[in-house]
């Protein structure tokens, strides 16, 4: 009989590099996916501040799990959302709603 081993890939330099820059590229990146109610609640927080980002819906995409993997090892989550304003990570949905809604989100921009 044969054994099970459980291998992680390893991720893809050009994946870390396409997060880097996904995430160096804009002011405010949110990692999503659609159906996610804590990503739908960061992005109402941006709406109301009438601030634009970029979100990266990862459930529209086959690299979804290689830029998950690269999130966390960025940000020690890989759970959904991941926001980043400035390059900074923010934390996820309920991060942001505090920051938010504590005053100290609209002190970062």
């Amino acid at each position: 009989m044969g054994s099970v081993s459980s291998t992680k890939r390893p991720i893809m330099p050009s994946t870390r590099d396409l997060v880097n820059e996904l995430i160096a590229k804009d002011s405010i990146v949110i990692f999503s996916k659609t159906y996610c109610p804590y990503c739908t609640m960061a992005k109402k927080v941006f709406d109301s501040l009438k601030k634009t980002y970029t979100a990266v819906e990862l459930d529209d995409r086959e690299d979804a799990q290689e830029i998950q993997d690269v999130l966390g090892e960025i940000t020690g989550a890989r759970t959904v959302p991941r926001v980043f304003l400035n390059g900074e990570c923010l934390g996820g949905g309920t991060d942001v709603k505090k920051l938010y809604e504590n005053g100290e989100l609209e002190k970062k921009f």
